[in-house]
Order: C-alpha cells, then structure tokens, then sequence
C-alpha cells in the first residue's frame, strides 16, 4: 500500500489533524541487514516465544521519583534471569529488595517515557546546566508531587519545555536527550543475543505519553533494528496522527531500513479518547481512507493488558447490546461508581476519574472498525492483542501473582501501600503484576519477532505462560485436534491468528483452537485450563452484535481454590482442543473472532500477600470481603477478520 507523504494542517480534532498530503510515493523497501549467526533453533512452523514490551527503568521521570535506580542494562539481564534490587534504597542508594525471575524472557524492550529523558538528567546530574532551576530542585525532593509537577504537562495544552531546565534557544536537555537515547540503544544492543543460540531478544524501544485532558493517549514504540531516529514527544507532536508521521518520515521513510510500530495501552483510562474515530469537518473520503490507511499501517497491535487493568471489556456501558459477559468483570477499578461517557469524551482518566466510554475497551472498538471498513473500504482499527507489565520497577516479565512486591517502587513497596488505595494515582489493590507478550516466530531475532507482530500473529497473558494456537478457513476439516498435522494444515487450509479470511470452497468458516496449561517453574506447577472461547463480533444491518462460544472444556466444572491456603480444588486441563463452526455466518456481514482461554480460578496477589502476613498485622484491606481474593487467569489471542468481498 503506498505511503504518503504528509504535512500537518491546522486543523484540530480528537486524537488526529488533517493531513494534507502530496501525490502517493511508493512504500520504501526496507531492507533489515544484521551481522549475527543464523539461529540454530529456527521453525517454520513457528514457535511461541514469550516477553514483555511495555517496561521502565530509571530513565523514567515516574521511576527515579519514587527510587528506582534499575538502570537499563540491569532491567534486560534481569529479563535473561539476573538479580536486582529495588526501593527502598540503603545509606549508599542501592536498592534492598532483591528479586529475580524464576523463568527468563525470550524477548523484551524497555520502553522510558521519551518525554523529559533529557530533564530528568539534567535534573539529577550536578554538572547539568538546568541542575539548579527551582523545578529541578522541587523534582529532586521525590514522590508524588515530583511526578505531578513533570506529569501534568502532558495533560495541558502548552509545548513549552521547563524553561529553567531546558532554555528556548535549545539548549541543555538537547545534548542529554541524546546522551540518554544513545545509552538505551546501546544496552538494547548489547543484550541481544547475536550468536547461533539466539537466547534472547532487546528492542530499541520508547513510550509516547501524551495524555490530553489527563486521558491516557501512550503508545510503545518498537522498532525493528537500531537504525532509529531520535524519539518524538507530546512536546514535538501533541496527537497519535502526528507521532505516526513523525515515525514515517524519519524511519521509514528514511531508506536505512527502519521500520516500527506504535503500540497503544490503557484504553480503559482514556475516557473515550484512544478509539474514537474523528475527522475533520469536509475532509472527503479518500482523505478518511488516508488517515485510516495510516493509522492501521502503525498500529496493528493493542496491549489488551497490564499492570493498571484489563482493557478487554466491560458491562454496562451505553452502546453495548446483548447478554452480559460475566468474564468482563476481569481486573476492573474498585470505584463504586464510574459515570458513562455515552457518544462523549471525558477527562482524568490517568488518575483514575471522569467517565469510561465503550470506547475504552478494545472489544468495541474492533466494532467500530468494522463499521469504518464498511463505510470508507479500510479498517483503521484492525487490531492484535498483546500484554505486558508497564513495570516501573525495571522488572520485565515479573507476573507472579504469589511474589508481587508492587511496579511502583516507593509508591507501593510495602504492604500497606500495595493493598491501599494508591499513592501518586489510584493504585495498591487496583493494581495487578501484569501479563505478557506471545509471539508466534520462525525464531527469537529481531527480524523474525517483528515481522509476526506486523502481521498480528501475537497473543497476550495475564501472566501465565499459556500457549494458544488459533486458526480460521473456510476449507479446515473438522477433525484438526486429533491430527498431528494441525498446525501444518492449519497454514495450508486457513490463517493465523492476525490474519484475514477470503471466501473459499466451504460456505461457513470453520475455526481451531489449541490451548496449553502453563507447565510452571519447576517448583510451582501452573494453573489448569478450564474453557476455551471464541468471541465473536459483527454487524447486522449496521447494529453491533458481540456473542461468546464455548469451544473446548467446561466453564461450570466446579473448579476453586482454598484462599486460606490457595490451595486449588476441583479439576481442569493440560491442554484444550476444539473446532468451532459459526453457526450465525453471513457472508454479507464483516466480522471479527478472537479467542479467550481461562485457567480454572487461583489466588489473587493480594490473597498470598495478607497469608503470608502475621495475623494480628495484616492490615484491614485482609479482611474486607468487597476486595476480591481470587482471579481467573486467561490469555487472548489476536482476532481473525472476515471481510466480505
């Protein structure tokens, strides 16, 4: 599809400007040299491999504040199973909690906030011109009120830089801005693992983090080599569609074989505002095809999940038909009361206030995509799913719901604070460890890791390392789980999660799901699956319906667990295997179906956290029945699409 080239109009909107757009140039070539040994381990059939692409270190001005001091060099070994130590920090300012995955990663990023890379060095490097401004001063007095007064710029509409840290003519932060850039390409490059075992896998990486009206509008940027421009802020590009074009012209654009993506999260704290699909009043169609064309080109993946909630679905909210889903229910904030947003937007959803759309959760807003698809001929939101932690801690991968000690570092490193209300935003109890990315890859490299989450063939956990095949075609035979060859014939008759399905001799598409348990630690078994689902979401004359199947395994087998012990009762599966034909297909209709796997129910962090206190301390949230004790695991893998014609 081509590219364009694209200059920035005046002309305001929610979450995009017009772009005003030369003649269609064609798509560079991008061409990825790297210098390593071919992987020995390499499938075509594809394996899962799993990380984690959402993780800040010290670099972070929302880390350092509460006391981290992981670095990220430190942050990728601990990814590859070393040691570090968090807050709180001794008399010589190291950490001393010392923590350690009991499973390495094969892949991660670490993603610091591009904004204020350079101010938080300047702010904390004695030497720096900025180190002496009042702001810096009031930063270096750490917690809450240091992140609030850095935060809030990104929350009102001024592009002005601190101008007593970082003068207008440009200079101080500048050179530390790239100093700082330079250090995290460097560690990303030396974590790579470039020999024939290809153990593991660094992204250069970066988090976008406007939040308009303090609406969580962040994106992850990934990129797929170390050929990479500097990063783009809120400072220098205050909108989605600004970040994109931004990325276009500087990377792919470039001609050095760069190529990345933007990877959009929290929804559920954007008041409406990170779905909504909005263009400006007499834009014509083909300059809506444009917008849309370019939106789906940088985001072809969503984080369905992390350490600040489910952005899945929710009951309840205007716009939504059809029966509940009691699954909905998954890691939803404990506010009594949430207003709905309606067709409107709101704000202050990064703290945890104002209004939560249908919009905010991503199971809509594939609806919503296929409405656009139907209108203008391109689905602007045509999303896979992923997970990951958003650890503050320089943790990646740390998901154990029996050892959380929190993603925050002062802000919830004991247990009052972890099973409080939160400190900085509402947090503690609301909080979870987070999940994780799977990736279906021929091998763990750059190339190979990117290329599937181009292609959307990507899963998401809540933490355990469940693995999930998913595969849709009209001309799949109905007897998948019992051959050998699933996968082989599932790539030959149908395509993967991710992919997109065309008419074939068959006149109802047929789908295969294989799920399997997480095999555990070693000294932790994993939790058995319970049920595999498949939901699906289309349109009938125009109206939204959304339908949830069970495929494989039994939703009501009576599984539980002890939460005095967390000891789990009741019976469940290694593996689940079904085939599902869609007993409502019409042809006519656009359509999307992805798959939701559930472990029987475990204990909740905070349920291992109050059991592993002295009774006469634990605090009260311990013994308030309205706090939930146990969580039902699950991942979700990327939908398959129909599109009719």
């Amino acid at each position: 599809m081509p590219t364009q080239r694209c200059l920035h109009a005046l002309v305001p909107m929610v979450g995009l400007a017009l772009a005003a757009c030369a003649e269609p140039e064609p798509e560079p070539e991008v061409v990825y040299v790297e210098s390593r040994d071919p992987c020995a381990a390499h499938s075509p059939l594809r394996s899962a491999f799993f990380g984690d692409l959402h993780v800040h270190t010290s670099l972070s001005f929302d880390a350092y504040a509460f006391d981290v001091r992981v670095t990220p060099e430190q942050a990728y070994r601990f990814a590859r199973g070393e040691e570090i130590a968090l807050p709180p920090l001794d008399v010589m300012g190291q950490g001393t909690r010392k923590v350690r995955l009991s499973r390495p990663l094969d892949f991660a990023a670490v993603t610091d906030h591009s904004e204020f890379l350079g101010e938080v060095q300047a702010c904390i490097t004695p030497s720096a011109q900025g180190y002496s401004s009042m702001t810096c001063q009031r930063y270096r007095q750490g917690g809450s009120m240091a992140i609030t007064n850095l935060g809030f710029k990104l929350a009102i509409d001024d592009k002005q830089r601190f101008e007593d840290v970082c003068p207008p003519d440009g200079s101080g932060c500048g050179e530390l801005l790239s100093a700082t850039w330079t250090r995290l390409q460097t560690a990303a490059r030396s974590a790579y693992d470039k020999s024939s075992s290809c153990g593991f896998t660094s992204f250069v990486a970066y988090e976008y983090s406007g939040a308009p009206g303090l609406s969580t509008m962040h994106r992850n940027v990934i990129f797929r080599n170390d050929r990479v421009p500097l990063p783009v802020t809120h400072y220098e590009e205050p909108t989605p569609l600004g970040l994109w074009q931004a990325l276009d012209g500087a990377c792919r654009q470039a001609r050095t074989g760069c190529d990345v993506l933007a990877i959009p999260h929290n929804s559920n704290e954007s008041n409406g505002k990170m779905f909504r699909i909005e263009y400006p009043e007499g834009a014509s169609v083909e300059d809506q095809r444009k917008l849309a064309e370019l939106r789906r080109s940088f985001e072809p993946l969503f984080e369905i999940y992390q350490h600040k909630g489910d952005s899945e679905c929710k009951n309840g909210l205007s716009g939504v038909l059809g029966a509940p889903d009691e699954q909905c229910g998954f890691e939803k904030t404990l506010r009594k009361s949430v207003p709905d947003c309606g067709e409107g937007t709101g704000t202050g959803g990064t703290a945890r206030t104002g209004c939560q759309s249908r919009r905010d959760f991503v199971r809509y807003a594939l609806i919503d995509g296929l409405r656009e698809q139907q209108r203008i001929g391109v689905n602007p939101i045509a999303l896979g799913l992923i997970a990951s932690t958003d650890t503050h801690n320089g943790s990646p991968g740390y998901v154990e719901e029996s050892s959380f000690l929190g993603h925050r570092g002062l802000d919830d490193d004991t247990p009052e604070k972890q099973l409080g209300p939160g400190g900085i935003t509402i947090g503690g109890m609301e909080f979870s460890p987070g999940g994780l990315v799977g990736v279906w890859a021929e091998e763990n490299s750059r190339p190979s890791l990117f290329d599937a989450m181009k292609r959307r063939e990507t899963f998401g956990t809540s933490g355990p390392r469940i693995t999930v095949r998913f595969f849709g075609g009209f001309d799949l035979p109905d007897s998948l789980c019992s051959d050998p060859n699933l996968v082989e014939k599932g790539y030959q008759k149908g395509v993967p999660m991710g992919g997109t399905l065309s008419l074939g001799s068959g006149s109802v598409p047929r789908f295969v799901v294989q799920a399997l348990r997480d095999p555990g630690d070693g000294k932790r078994p994993g939790t058995p699956l319970q049920v595999v689902q498949i939901v699906k979401g289309t349109l009938v004359a125009g109206v939204a319906q959304i339908k949830v199947f069970d495929v494989a395994g039994n939703r009501t087998n009576g599984a539980a667990v002890d939460v005095s012990t967390c000891a789990l009762q009741g019976s469940g599966s290694d593996s689940l295997c079904g085939t599902w034909t869609d007993p409502e297909f019409d042809k006519t209709q656009p359509a999307f179906y992805y798959v939701r796997v559930l472990e029987n129910p475990s204990c909740r962090w905070n349920t291992y956290l109050c059991n592993s206190l002295p009774v006469a301390s634990r605090p009260a949230p311990c013994s308030d029945p309205e706090l939930p004790k146990t969580i039902q695991e699950r991942a979700w893998a990327s939908p398959i699409y129909y599109v009719p014609g």
